[in-house]
Formats: C-alpha cells, structure tokens, sequence
C-alpha cells in the first residue's frame, strides 16, 4: 500500500497563511528504527506482519499529523488488510479519488462516529445495517476518521461529503488496550481497536482476530523498546501470528 506521504513533504504550505508549517516531529523521532514497520529496531514487528481477507473495507481520513507519529494504530489496520485507503484530510481540498469512491455504487460507506449529538440522529445506523449491505452485493466500507477526539470531531463537522453517508458508532463493553497514549477514558479504544472490534461485530471474525494480534503486538514491542527492552519470549499473540506464517 502506498504511502500518504510519499508525494508529502513535513513543510508543507499552510493555506490559511500561505507560510510553511513547521516540520512535525514526535517524540521520539531520533530513535533507530526499522524502515518496514517505523517501529525501534529494538523490537521489529516486521516478524509478525500477516495479511487477512474480509468481505468489509475499512478508508482512513486521517489528520496529517497523525502520519508523523510513530505510535499510529492506523496504519496497522493496512498492513492486516491490503484494501484498506487511507486519505489525508484537507478542510478546503477534499481527495478526489476518496469523493470517486464515495459515489461508486458499488460501496456502502458507513461513517464510524458517536450518537452523541441530535443534530445527525436521523443517520444513526446499528450493525445490521452492514448486514443488509452485504446481502444487497455491495462491500461494507468502514470510514474511519484517525485522529485526536478533538480533531476527528472537527473532521467530522467541516467535511460536506460525509453529511450524507449514514452513522454507524461502534456499540461495546471493551475497554481500551492501547499503552502507548493514555486516552480519556478506557471506552475510547484506538483506531486499529475499533476496526478489529466492527470487523468482528460485522461478521469478519478471522480478520478482526488477525488485527487484534497484531495490534497486541505492536503495543508490546513499542512499549518494551520505551523501556529499552528486548523481548526475548514472543508473547501470546507474536506467536499465533507466527503459526499463521506460509511455510517456506
């Protein structure tokens, strides 16, 4: 899957001043890391890279900072994945290519966000929405919008295109595993969390597990390489990623 960022350089130019934005970096940008996975080298996850098939799509709009942060769980979600489109999201300049795919028919886009306002409440969907839109032939799209809660609320708000897509907020008792940010509550799960958890309720159970394992494994590796640990033992979940390897 291509980079979002390989025609995008960190000093873009700010449209709302017309100067470039200062170059983004995260903490942690001066540590050695692997060119495959972008985590410390300490403790690659290249290893247990395994790729899943499911019926549901899942297209990320995603704040162009979050591209810079090596602790992104969206980009998990393309190496499990590979049909996955991820979109940087511009308030002005909207993704041709994601307004094409929106209007193709052959989709049904559900956009992921709370109930939490009156004002869309007429396009709250449940589950079984995506159910009905499997059993009409078209392919179940999860719209993921990846970034803060701050910004994807703002994403949300001031993008047009999306106005019209029904609302699907994910429904569950899950609390969050993530160790690498701490989030305001333990109901609100990451990115690649979310899309293993509607994965699942969707009916793509092998692919939901696959993405949990993986996700499970890049919160260990990256919270033991904070710790400048090496993990010698694969935990659980390195190893039924493993065991799903091809045999040479």
């Amino acid at each position: 899957m291509p980079s979002p960022l390989d025609n995008h350089t960190p000093a873009e130019v700010d449209p709302a001043t017309g100067k470039p934005r200062r170059e983004f970096k995260a903490r942690g940008s001066f540590v050695e890391r692997c060119e495959g996975c972008n985590l410390p080298v300490l403790n690659c996850l290249c290893p247990y890279k395994v790729t899943a098939e499911s019926e549901a799509q899942v297209w990320l709009l995603t704040h162009r900072i979050e591209h810079y942060k090596p602790t992104n769980t969206g980009r998990l979600i393309g190496d499990v994945l590979a049909q996955t489109e991820v979109f940087t999201w511009h308030r002005t300049e909207p993704d041709p290519r994601l307004l094409a795919l929106l209007a193709d028919e052959r989709f049904a886009p559900f956009v992921v966000f709370p109930d939490d306002q009156p004002d869309y409440a007429d396009r709250v969907v449940s589950i079984d929405a995506v159910t009905q839109a499997k059993a009409s032939g078209k392919t179940p799209v999860y719209i993921l919008i990846d970034g803060t809660w701050r910004q994807a609320r703002r994403i949300f708000r001031k993008s047009p295109y999306l106005d019209a897509l029904p609302v699907l907020p994910l429904r569950s008792e899950r609390e969050t595993r993530y160790r690498l940010r701490k989030p305001a509550s333990k109901a609100h799960l990451c990115t690649a969390e979310v899309a293993a958890e509607l994965l699942r309720q969707g009916g793509d159970v092998d692919a939901a597990d696959v993405l949990d394992d993986y996700f499970d494994a890049f919160n260990a590796s990256y919270a033991a390489s904070r710790q400048y640990h090496k993990i010698k033992t694969p935990t659980d979940a390195m190893q039924r990623l493993l065991a799903r390897q091809p045999t040479p």
